[in-house]
């Protein structure tokens, strides 16, 4: 993979429009999936580099490795390969979305949408097991699971078994969330998912 950052012309990420990306789970014996964090759906760049949160703008993964969720910078622009995927998988840390279809923002997406995607959560839930469950959206979250008042942070119910957070999404399109808020925030889950040492 070339260390120089890819681009993309408008016309490219366009035709990536309604793709699909596939969920970051384990794949092999050994990978348990201790903290799954759920984006709102995948923007166009993320889509094109079939990478979740990979936009150079986003600061998820900045986030985590100051957080202490991962141990070792990740940089996602050109599209993740398997062994950086693995580094994910080896923490116990997954990736997934609320909708899975590719729109350049999330605000074109419909509550019926998000409410299917909820649904799909849960089931995925069920089936994965994972400790802690952290959706990056509280606007996706209330639409999603018809939950109008709710706040960031612990939810007070749990979803499927697994404890239900939400925090803050790492796009840069975010504007009053800075690193270390987003840290701060993903340490807390990486805590409860037994990932990150509370000390």
């Amino acid at each position: 993979m070339s260390s120089a950052r890819r681009s993309f012309s408008r016309a490219e990420l366009e035709s990536f429009r309604d793709a699909v990306v596939p969920d970051l789970l384990p794949t092999r014996p050994g990978q348990v999936l201790r903290l799954l964090f759920v984006g709102i759906n995948p923007g166009l760049w993320t889509a094109a580099t079939s990478t979740h949160f990979a936009h150079p703008g986003n600061r998820f993964y900045p986030a985590l490795l100051k957080a202490g969720v991962i141990t070792e910078p990740i940089d996602p622009a050109n599209g993740m390969d398997d062994a950086q995927r693995d580094l994910l998988r080896d923490r116990g840390i997954g990736i997934t979305n609320v909708v899975h279809r590719a729109t350049a923002k999330a605000s074109e997406l419909s509550n019926e949408e998000l409410r299917a995607g909820g649904a799909e959560l849960t089931a995925l839930v069920e089936r994965e097991r994972p400790v802690v469950v952290a959706i990056a959206g509280i606007t996706a979250y209330r639409a999603a699971f018809g939950k109008p008042k709710a706040v960031p942070g612990r939810q007070p119910e749990d979803l499927a078994g697994a404890e239900l957070w939400v925090v803050p999404n790492p796009s840069g399109l975010n504007a009053h969330e800075t690193v270390d808020s987003l840290a701060a925030a993903y340490r807390e889950v990486g805590v409860a998912a037994g990932i990150v040492d509370p000390a």
